[in-house]
Parts: C-alpha cells; sequence; structure tokens
C-alpha cells in the first residue's frame, strides 16, 4: 500500500482542481467559441497564480445535461482531481445540471467572475451583452446550487485581484485536506485514556462524514517492529539529530543519557516504517498503554508529526486525524501546525495568556529556534525518561481548532489565536511550549470555548487561517463554531443555540 506523502511544498505535486464552463447551444457556435477562449483565459489566470497552489485544469465548455453528468463523473474518480471551479460564463439553464450536481462527490467552488473586469461602455451592444452576462446565468446556477442543498464555497470577483486568487487558493488547500480526510488510514496504538470524556468518539460516524478509517492495532505489534530496527538505522538517525538540533553533552553520543535518545530513534525507525508498511497518515499512542516500549514515543512523534503525519495523545484519534488533515492543508505556506493542548494561564496582566503544551508531543514546525534534545523524567506511566524536543513557539497569528463528537453531531470550536513570546524565560519546563493570546480577548475566548464544549487537546496552526477552515466545514458539511476578534458573547450564545436548533430540525429533513 502507498504511503502518504510526505507533508511540505511538494504535497500537491500531481494534484489539480478543474475549470468547468456553463453554457448552451442558444446563442450559436461563433458565441461558443468566444465563451472557450475566454473561459480557458480565466482559467489560465488562476492556474498561474501563485496564490492557488494546485494546477487548474480548464475543461471544455460544457453545453447539456449528458456532458455535465460526464463530467462530474470523470471528477469523483480522478485520484488527481481535488475538486471542481464552476462559472456559468453565458446563461447555463439550470435544470441541466442537476444530474451532474447530484452525482458530485468532490468539494465545488462556484466562481461568480466575468472575462474582464472593465465594461467597454461606448461598444456595448447585444451581442457583448449574450456573451457577458455570467451575473445572469450564475445566478440561476446558484439558486439550483441552494435547491440542491450542494455544500459549496461562493467567491465573486475578477481573476485579477489578489484577493479572489486568494480565496480560490484557499478553497483549494480546503479541497486537498478533504481529499486527505477521505483517504486517511489511522493507527491507534491503544486505547483512550481511561475515563477521559471528549477523546471518545463515533469512528463508524466518522468514517462515513469524513472518509478516514479509524482502527486500533496493539501496542506490542509496533513493540515488534520497533525491537527488530538495526542499530545502523538508529545511527543514522542520531547523526541526523545532531545536524539539526542542540543538545548538551549529556545527551550526545557518549553522554550519560544518550542512550534515552537513542531508544527515541529505534522508536522512530520503527514507528515510521510500522505506518508507511500500513498506509497510515496518522497515528495515536497513549501512556497508559506501552505494552513493551520502554519509553513513551517523544522525539519520534515529534518528528512524524513535522513530516506531515498527524498525531493525537492519549488515543485522542479526532484530533490526530484533524492534524493531518490541516497540515495538508496548510502545505508550503509560511509557519506550521502542531498537536496543541491548553495547559495554563497567565492571568496576572491586562492581556491574559495561554500556556500550551503536552506531556512531549509538540511538532517543532511551530518553534520559533532551534529545537534542543533534552532527556527528563516524565512524572507518569512508569517508564524510562524520554528523550523530547524541547523548544518555543515563533510568533505569529493564528488558530487553535478542536472536534468534539457531541453524540448527534460532530462540531469543530476554533479559535483565532495570537502567538507571542512567553513573559518570562521557562528554564525549568523541559517541554516544548507555545504562549498564546485568544481572540477577542481572553475570558470571551475561554467562556466561548467551554460553551461551546470545545476539547482540550486541539491543532495550532499558524499556516492557515478562518477561510481554509471554514471552506474545510462546508465541505464536510460540519459544524464551525469560530471565535475571533468580533465575537462577543451574547452573539456566540445566540449561535450556539440556533446552531442546536438547526441540527435537530435537520435531523428529520
Amino acid at each position: 500500500m502507498d504511503a502518504p506523502v510526505a507533508v511540505d511544498a511538494v504535497a500537491f505535486e500531481g494534484s489539480e482542481v478543474w475549470f468547468l464552463t456553463g453554457s448552451q447551444g442558444l446563442y450559436g457556435e461563433e458565441t461558443l467559441q468566444q465563451v472557450a477562449s475566454q473561459s480557458q483565459r480565466v482559467a489560465t489566470a488562476l492556474d498561474e497564480a501563485g496564490e492557488v497552489p494546485v494546477r487548474v485544469v480548464w475543461k471544455p465548455v460544457l453545453k447539456d445535461a449528458g456532458a455535465i453528468r460526464r463530467a462530474m463523473g470523470e471528477a469523483n474518480e480522478d485520484p488527481a482531481c481535488l475538486g471542481v471551479i464552476t462559472w456559468m460564463h453565458t446563461f447555463s439553464p439550470a435544470k441541466m445540471w442537476i444530474p451532474g450536481l447530484d452525482a458530485l462527490r468532490k468539494p465545488l467552488l462556484h466562481l461568480h467572475t466575468q472575462a474582464d473586469a472593465a465594461l467597454p461602455w461606448a461598444t456595448i451592444d447585444m451581442d457583448f451583452m449574450n456573451l457577458n452576462q455570467a451575473a445572469h446565468g450564475d445566478r440561476e446556477y446558484g439558486f439550483m446550487l441552494t435547491r440542491l442543498r450542494v455544500p459549496r464555497t461562493t467567491v465573486a470577483g475578477h481573476v485579477s485581484n489578489p484577493a479572489v486568487r486568494a480565496r480560490v487558493g484557499s478553497w483549494a488547500r480546503a479541497a486537498a485536506g478533504a481529499a486527505a480526510a477521505r483517504g486517511l488510514k489511522l493507527a491507534r496504538f491503544g486505547d483512550n485514556m481511561r475515563n477521559v470524556a471528549v477523546t471518545e468518539g463515533d469512528k463508524v460516524e466518522a468514517e462515513i462524514r469524513f472518509g478516514m478509517s479509524v482502527n486500533t492495532w496493539g501496542v506490542n505489534d509496533l513493540v515488534e517492529v520497533v525491537d527488530a530496527v538495526p542499530d545502523k538505522a538508529v545511527d543514522a538517525l542520531i547523526e541526523e539529530y545532531g545536524d539539526l538540533y542542540e543538545w548538551d553533552a549529556d545527551v550526545a553520543p557518549g553522554g550519560g543519557k544518550h542512550e534515552a535518545v537513542r531508544y527515541q530513534a529505534r522508536i522512530e525507525a520503527g514507528l515510521r516504517s510500522f505506518l508507511e508498511d500500513g498506509g497510515f497518515g496518522a497515528f495515536t499512542t497513549n501512556f497508559e498503554d506501552l505494552g513493551g516500549l520502554r519509553q513513551l514515543p517523544g522525539l519520534a512523534v515529534q518528528r512524524l508529526m513535522a513530516d506531515g503525519y498527524g498525531f493525537g495523545g492519549e488515543g485522542d484519534w479526532k484530533t490526530s486525524a484533524l492534524t493531518r488533515v490541516l497540515k495538508v492543508a496548510g502545505a508550503g505556506l509560511p509557519g506550521g501546525t502542531s498537536f496543541m493542548e491548553d495547559y495554563t494561564y497567565d492571568l496576572a496582566s491586562d492581556r491574559p495568556k495561554i500556556l500550551g503544551a503536552h506531556m512531549l508531543e509538540v511538532c517543532p514546525t511551530i518553534a520559533g529556534e532551534r529545537p534542543r534534545v533534552e532527556v527528563h523524567p516524565l512524572g507518569i506511566g512508569g517508564r524510562e525518561d524520554p528523550a523530547r524536543l524541547v523548544f518555543t513557539a515563533a510568533p505569529a497569528p493564528g488558530l487553535t481548532v478542536g472536534w468534539c463528537d457531541l453524540g448527534d453531531r460532530f462540531r469543530w470550536v476554533a479559535n483565532e489565536i495570537d502567538v507571542v513570546e512567553p513573559s518570562e524565560p521557562l528554564p525549568n519546563l523541559p517541554v516544548a511550549r507555545a504562549v498564546w493570546e485568544p481572540r477577542p480577548d481572553f475570558a470571551t475566548a475561554t467562556e466561548g470555548w467551554l460553551s461551546a464544549g470545545g476539547p482540550h487537546h486541539t491543532v495550532l496552526t499558524t499556516q492557515l487561517g478562518a477561510d481554509e477552515l471554514t471552506d474545510l466545514a462546508d465541505v464536510f458539511s460540519t459544524e464551525l463554531v469560530l471565535i475571533d476578534a468580533g465575537t462577543t458573547r451574547r452573539s456566540l450564545a445566540k449561535e450556539l443555540r440556533w446552531s442546536a436548533a438547526y441540527h435537530r430540525l435537520a435531523q428529520g429533513i
């Protein structure tokens, strides 16, 4: 089975979105040739746009229901196609789109644009009006999308506008994340942490809605692979660690704690082999269920996350899957994406801060300095002192996103944040960490998070923003509660009540 693609700038290589243009035979062949020429020009502008991370592939103009249905079916079956962009250049009677839209299973963007940004006021005649009537045709099409309740992103404006290209790019990233979810295999080594509620969830419903397959493997199945790792593979990783990270003499080769680092390297090599052989893109571990492992995987998990694997601690498969999806969506962008947990607060200043960390497993893609390899006691789990990377996250705007199962539906809760420097140094904190100020303010954000049932495990990303996350939620028809600079207690309370009423009613539709 193919292993997941490492998530970096080449993650979109070979991926594409299709540009589908709607028209009809009413206007004659000459007009249709102009439609084709102009739609190719629009598609090329998007394909060449730096804001759009994948190829934009133009397809012949669609003029009847049969052609539309075939195009949508081909998009469904082509693994390179992440989604489709549709534009009604002229007037395309929307009833002929019903079979195709009903068949489409890929993300859809409705681009409401026109061939040229400016109107040639002095020369406009009826030939021009018949050709350039997206303002007419897209309204007919938009009605049908709404009538069919088709999930989609709608973007209006000319493709020469950077804001329009950026929104198309955000949608393309969301489509890539959706494709990653729908092909995701997630390995759980052990079960959830005992008696914890929010990390539980309906794995069957997750596969129905998101397409991900979540299953459990015994920890000792992994241990067999870890124990079989040859010393030369460990040696190669130790050399790589020395090139990439800082370390003190006691953890460097020859130091008293170096064996702990070598064992984490052995875990990394074995875990990577297990995931690659099984085609897994995400995984979980649990400090309460370590089988024959001598250490809780720490440095090994951090390294795998940096390569794009999803991860969740204590068996949290939902956060692990979300980490993988957001890493794919953010590939190639500045910043990073990591598994995270809200730990404690600084409430002594006018701008309260949240200190986030985890036992060991924070991804170095968010690091603000060269990470340091350190070995310290864990304090729980009853195993050997594990090696880990220690660093502080780089300041940047970002999001924290959590995924909870409310029983009748899934909900994503997100908070726009600003990652900042710690108020003071943290010389005695032996784990990687991030410090952030939530928007709009600490009280509104945290009260809102608690009211929405947001989990304690999250994904922290400084690569993506609200646009990509909103598009992803729309693709999956999943509830998104976004706490941002404009949120108030009253507005959020209303939103949660309305959302609960909507989802209760929608179950009967």
